[in-house]
């Protein structure tokens, strides 16, 4: 989804390097299976102890590994020439000093750091498997995470010293793949259906994990650390100077789900409001995590009767914003032969608008037009209005957009919400009015996230180049 930038960007140009695979197949640990007590038996001065579990666990998991490396074949997906700019690249291992510049540092530019993560695949880029399942594949917003930072220090002359690193998000899948030095956890998102069942169910055997944790979509600060995250897993604590991976960050055990990619702070009180959506019920929690991080102050169920693929949440001064689209994730649309992913203008689309501390049964329901809003601009209280602003389109780029929609309908446009509290009322329009222009991957001054703001800045997208690429490019 979105890419994540921090601070300032200035390009810097790292020569990729060719990905090594080995031809390691080692084993892994299951999950326990029915416990076994040790066997003993004495032989003529020569104790000796079966461990049966363990012997059952090791066959287990080298019979699970053979079924794959016999019946799975990993594909690298095919690289445009256009697209060369999105493979993945090398970790540099230390940081180099940045001797190009364009343009200019302006003189009042403060000392710091510039991060963002993305997608930076292993082994190669994004895969596909074939298999007598048939075919599943990774899609675009797949990849594990990359942290790359630019660091600005001025010296005592007022000259300035600029250096980059990079380095991958070290999950607890990255951990896994990397010392298995190969392609290991199956495509479990889009292709046939009985192939992603069979990836989900193996990955899960294997690994005790249906996917991949990717933390590759946004960077964030609560009460002084750093984290990064996708929403398909708790974040990661980080070191934004070294760029090593510290830990999971689970709110002292109390958060145990999937962390929104874009969280919220509170204004005025500073606290950290997420989102965790998952595939099973319940399907969206709502939290509320302490100004100084240490404790979950809430958690709600919206008690939603679909899995929406919810990517952002929004604040005000008093409530909550929840999005609930028509981009589902259903997991017996899979059995019945269908996507895991899809997006149906079909169904009903709504916002929700929950007090900060309210319940499933506080929330105001506004119905709006059947639409896609991955990105929420910013939302504030307007007398008895809530002002929702975000990048709304009439499809969906997950798993992939629809190339046969008129006029890029699938492209985003920045569009407005104005949700009355009062009456009930709902008032849409798009921002740009007769202006036809695609944006999204929006961002604000962090001072004025849930009050009134006046400037917003996006992504202008080039809807020929994004529709000869299939997902998004900016310009």
């Amino acid at each position: 989804m979105a890419t994540s930038y921090k601070a300032f960007p200035l390009n810097c140009s790292i020569q990729k390097r060719p990905s090594h695979v080995s031809d390691k197949s080692p084993h892994f640990n299951l999950p326990p299976f029915p416990a076994f007590k040790p066997l003993k038996k004495i032989l003529p001065g020569v104790p000796l102890q079966i461990d049966v579990q363990k012997i059952i666990t090791d066959t287990a998991a080298k019979l699970l590994e053979a079924f794959v490396d016999s019946f799975f074949e990993f594909v690298d997906q095919p690289l445009l020439p256009s697209q060369s700019n999105f493979a993945p690249v090398e970790e540099l291992g230390e940081a180099i000093l940045v001797t190009s510049i364009q343009g200019r540092i302006p003189d009042d530019f403060p000392e710091g750091v510039y991060i963002r993560n993305g997608p930076n695949p292993l082994f190669g880029g994004l895969k596909s498997t074939n298999s007598i399942f048939g075919r599943s594949s990774h899609i675009w917003v797949e990849g594990e995470g990359m942290l790359h930072a630019i660091y600005f220090k001025r010296s005592s002359e007022g000259r300035w010293k600029v250096l980059y690193n990079n380095k991958h998000v070290e999950t607890d899948t990255y951990k896994i793949e990397k010392q298995l030095s190969k392609p290991s956890f199956l495509p479990a998102i889009e292709g046939d259906s009985l192939a992603i069942l069979s990836a989900y169910l193996l990955n899960w055997l294997r690994f005790g994990k249906a996917n991949k944790y990717i933390s590759n979509t946004n960077v964030f600060e609560h009460s002084g650390k750093f984290y990064s995250v996708a929403e398909n897993h708790i974040p990661q604590e980080i070191d934004i100077f070294t760029l090593k991976t510290l830990r999971n960050w689970d709110v002292n055990g109390a958060w145990d789900r999937p962390f929104t990619s874009h969280p919220k702070k509170a204004p005025d009180t500073g606290e950290l409001v997420t989102l965790g959506v998952a595939a099973t019920k319940p399907f969206a929690v709502a939290g509320i995590i302490s100004a100084d991080g240490e404790k979950l102050v809430r958690k709600v169920d919206l008690q939603l009767n679909r899995s929406t693929l919810c990517h952002d949440i929004g604040v005000t001064k008093r409530y909550n914003v929840i999005m609930d689209f028509p981009l589902t994730i259903d997991l017996n649309r899979v059995l019945r032969g269908g996507q895991l992913i899809k997006y149906n203008k079909e169904e009903y689309a709504r916002i929700g608008i929950l007090p900060r501390y309210g319940d499933a049964n506080s929330i105001k329901w506004f119905e709006v037009e059947p639409n896609c809003t991955f990105h929420i601009i910013n939302s504030f209280e307007d007398g008895h209005e809530v002002v929702v602003r975000g990048c709304r389109s009439l499809d969906s780029l997950i798993p992939g957009p629809v190339l046969s929609l008129k006029e890029y309908e699938w492209l985003s446009r920045c569009y407005e919400w104005r949700l009355n509290m009062h009456t009930g009322e709902v008032k849409e329009k798009d921002i740009c009015g007769a202006n036809v222009v695609y944006m999204d991957f929006p961002v604000i001054n962090g001072n004025f996230i849930g009050v009134r703001n006046r400037y917003a800045y996006t992504q202008v997208v080039d809807p020929i180049a994004s529709s000869t690429q299939g997902s998004q490019r900016a310009t």
